[in-house]
Order: structure tokens, then sequence, then C-alpha cells
């Protein structure tokens, strides 16, 4: 149930890998629990492989549509030749959010030590709608949901998220 004060965010979770279909794509199912635990709404939920293409194609629609306020990309942020989403993704936005990946970075340190430094995370606005692109590891997305996306996309975190910021409009209740 969602509670009363908060504005739901229309998320879109997209899995980017060639390998990964939805009953093992448990980075994918990791992120759209805990955004539905906490009240948000999951409004498209996608695989799509490891190609420039077919990845900024769909990131675009839902941009496009005007129907998803977020977008949560999770794999392809390596250094593997096939890792592609930063390259995809980032000639999308009007803004970066260079402390997005710098925070994901400092935070996953504590974790993986220099090992970090091997991460791509990225965030960035297209238009209105906010874009994360995460690591595959689904230790990595659950440390990027619990420590800074759940917090930025919930209008009641304070002193400042991004719903506010933004000025979001509330989505249509169902």
């Amino acid at each position: 149930m969602t509670p009363p004060d908060l504005i739901p965010a229309r998320v879109a979770v997209i899995t980017v890998s060639d390998t990964r279909s939805f009953d093992t794509d448990k980075s994918g199912a990791l992120i759209e629990q805990k955004l539905e635990t906490v009240g948000h709404r999951v409004v498209a939920r996608r695989i799509v492989p490891d190609e420039i293409k077919e990845i900024q194609k769909l990131v675009k629609a839902l941009v496009a549509g005007n129907t998803t306020d977020v977008v949560i990309l999770t794999g392809g942020t390596g250094f593997a030749a096939r890792d592609v989403t930063p390259e995809a993704v980032t000639p999308l936005f009007t803004k970066f959010i260079p402390g997005f990946g710098e925070l994901f970075r400092m935070l996953s340190y504590q974790d993986i030590g220099s090992a970090t430094i091997q991460s791509r995370a990225v965030a960035g606005l297209a238009g209105r709608t906010l874009i994360f692109c995460l690591p595959g590891s689904t230790n990595a997305c659950q440390l990027a949901m619990d420590k800074i996306i759940l917090e930025q996309i919930d209008n009641r975190h304070k002193p400042c998220n991004f719903r506010e910021i933004l000025g979001l409009p509330e989505p249509t209740k169902f």
C-alpha cells in the first residue's frame, strides 16, 4: 500500500544483458521489488541486449512516452567489450548528475575496495526523466537503491530530492 504522503514515481526497469531472462534476472527483480515495497509504480520491466541502438531505442521511447518519471538500467556499465550502457544512454542526457556516480563508487569502495574503479555507473536527466545506469551485480543494485535512488525519488526526502526539484507532476492514481 502506498503511504498517503508519497507521490509514487512511475519507474521503468531495464536489464541490459545478452544472457538474462526474466527467470534469471535477479538484479532487475530486486530493483522492482524495492520500488514496489516502498510504494512506487513499476510501469515497465524489460530486458534488452547489449546493443547501443536497441538500448537507445527503448530509453527514448520511455522518455518520449511521458509515462515514466525514472528509468533504472542495470548491467553493461563495466569495461568488458559488450558493456555499452553508458555509451548508449549518456547521449540522451540533457543534464548529467555527476554526484551519483561519485557517491555510488565511494559507497561501493567500502564493500569491494579498489575494484569500484571499474564501475561506470552514471546518471542524468533526459528532459524531465531521471535515468540511472547501475552495474549488473545484485549487491551493487541493492547498494544504489538503498543508499541513493530510493531517497532521491521520494518526494518526502529532506533536505531535497529530485521529485521536488524537478517539480514532477503527480501521476494518475488508480
